[in-house]
């Protein structure tokens, strides 16, 4: 598995913490999945879930391999 580079890791925590308040961003409920919720940032998806207003971010993985 490859590293994120500096700049994508950049990105994706922009995304995560813009996220915090209300979800806002490319956010999708998943159906039929687990972790439940899915944020696209570029190429890659950070797959989370939301118990008692907590986020709990399961993985970080490019688009191509997110879903496996």
């Amino acid at each position: 598995m490859g590293k994120l580079s500096s700049q994508d890791k950049t990105r994706i925590i922009a995304k995560i913490e813009a996220m915090i308040d209300n979800l806002q961003g490319d956010v999708k409920k998943l159906t039929n999945f687990f972790p439940q919720y899915r944020l696209r940032v570029g190429n890659y998806r950070v797959l989370f879930d939301i118990e008692d207003n907590t986020l709990i971010i399961y993985r970080v993985k490019h688009r191509q391999n997110a879903y496996n």
